[in-house]
């Protein structure tokens, strides 16, 4: 447990509000839960943790009214994988979602199922983006509004409940109003309301009119970590930089880079304010205190850093993703979590805040203990996964370990051939941009090996490789079981 200044004043204002909070017990109201879902939106895309153009009070009113998870991360960061992680609390060699293109078992349990089995109703709106081809309403929804694969940022044909409808406007804005119109309706149940962006998804990246020239007087300054691609670190990062996932790639207006950059941040504008306008309508409906409302991203995003546009990656800049929970009778106003909680934990915690039946086997946990400032027990390590995919051969396999200070990362099956690393070490206490390999740092070696073991420790807990191990602890380059 990090204790903090944050965490002494989250926990002294729960005392002082201890007498006034609504007890959460078995005759408490059950509340709503909103689940706001962006696309490949970095952690640090927020004014609430310091970026120096991007103004977000909308997110930042979340913040300062609820919690603020400062460590949360996914465990593939890619946009099929961890929603079905999120939807589902389990690792991908678990739920089977280990690419772009692939459904979300229909057998599988999942977070709104549970809740819906326990008397809400649910809905979702947005971009579902599992099973590439096919809109048709999922099972575990009361009301369904999405449409095949990416979806456009302007004008999108939609599946409203096994209905077609072409709708013209702005991705950002139509999801919005639809989804508040929901809400505004008279529910006789709790609901459960999941809504999925598509800002600030690239392919190209495209601001609502109002906000395309919103950053053009802010010159961009490239990442310290942009070059951190050369000297030390992995042969294929510098093979991949001309490519499409590569800073020199050709797709998007990568070589532009402000634009770039202006271009992303500009979607997350239209984001805050239909964050504004879903909490508006909440209040207008007298629904605002009885509704968790959480915010996260599917996964990071580099932008420029290691040479990368993209994602996919264990950097820091991949795996790193806002969380914002706000629900007063349980959260203090402007609570920081500095404890590591993952895209895995979402399900069994808004499970365990509407009161459903736990989902069974899962690798996930709830992290309401931690609101209250209950982190005893709570996990200092976590693995990592990214499946090469042949549809997008610029990034290798990636297995991996991440704890609070250190992170390793290893690249199976390897290239294996001298002078090209095939594995990283960083020290993240100390270099948190992941500037210095220490691989092959003789002062490391032991906390290699230390990392190693752990790799080994987790991949057994979380089933992911044959019972026998090498009785070092060392590492088995397999891909999970399926």
């Amino acid at each position: 447990m990090r204790f903090t200044f944050s965490r002494l004043r989250s926990l002294l204002t729960l005392v002082l509000l201890a007498p006034v909070l609504p007890v959460l017990g078995a005759s408490a109201p059950r509340p709503n839960v909103v689940v706001i879902v962006t696309d490949d939106q970095r952690w640090d895309a927020m004014s609430c943790v310091g970026h120096p153009l991007l103004k977000t009070s909308n997110l930042d009113r979340l913040a300062a009214e609820g919690a603020r998870f400062a460590n949360a991360f996914v465990t593939t960061s890619l946009c099929s994988p961890s929603r079905a992680t999120m939807m589902s609390g389990l690792y991908a060699h678990r739920h089977g979602v280990l690419n772009n293109f692939t459904e979300y078992p229909d057998t599988l349990p999942s977070y709104p199922k549970r809740l819906r089995e326990a008397g809400y109703e649910t809905a979702y709106f947005g971009k579902w983006h599992m099973g590439e081809t096919n809109d048709a309403p999922r099972s575990g929804f009361d009301f369904w509004m999405s449409h095949r694969g990416q979806g456009r940022y302007f004008d999108n044909d939609w599946n409203i409940n096994g209905r077609r409808e072409f709708i013209k406007g702005y991705y950002t804005t139509v999801i919005t109003e639809h989804a508040e119109e929901w809400m505004r309706r008279k529910h006789d149940r709790p609901f459960v309301m999941v809504l999925g962006q598509k800002a600030p998804h690239g392919g190209p990246i495209e601001p609502e009119p109002k906000y395309a020239s919103a950053f053009d007087a802010s010159p961009i300054v490239k990442p310290v970590n942009y070059d951190a691609w050369r000297d030390g670190k992995p042969a294929w990062l510098a093979e991949s930089f001309p490519t499409w996932h590569g800073a020199g790639g050709p797709l998007y207006n990568y070589r532009d880079y402000d634009k770039f950059v202006h271009a992303y941040l500009g979607t997350l504008l239209s984001v805050d304010d239909s964050v504004g306008w879903l909490y508006a309508a909440l209040k207008e409906t007298g629904q605002l205190a009885r509704t968790v409302i959480v915010f996260t991203s599917d996964n990071g995003f580099a932008l420029g850093e290691h040479g990368r546009v993209d994602k996919r990656t264990m950097y820091e800049e991949s795996i790193r993703v806002p969380l914002l929970v706000r629900y007063p009778p349980l959260i203090p106003p402007g609570t920081v979590i500095e404890e590591m909680v993952l895209n895995l934990d979402l399900a069994p915690s808004v499970i365990d805040l509407g009161g459903g039946k736990p989902l069974p086997n899962i690798d996930g946990r709830s992290w309401k203990p931690l609101l209250t400032g209950k982190t005893s027990g709570w996990r200092n390590s976590f693995l990592y996964f990214y499946n090469y995919e042949q549809e997008f051969p610029y990034t290798p396999n990636v297995r991996g370990v991440r704890t609070t200070d250190w992170k390793y990362i290893q690249y199976p099956p390897g290239d294996g051939r001298p002078g090209r690393h095939s594995a990283e070490l960083y020290h993240l206490a100390v270099d948190p941009l992941e500037l210095r390999n220490l691989i092959d740092d003789p002062t490391a070696a032991q906390k290699l090996a230390d990392l190693k073991r752990e790799y080994g420790r987790l991949m057994r807990v979380h089933q992911a490789v044959p019972d026998y191990m090498p009785a070092d602890g060392g590492i088995i380059n397999v891909l999970p079981k399926f």
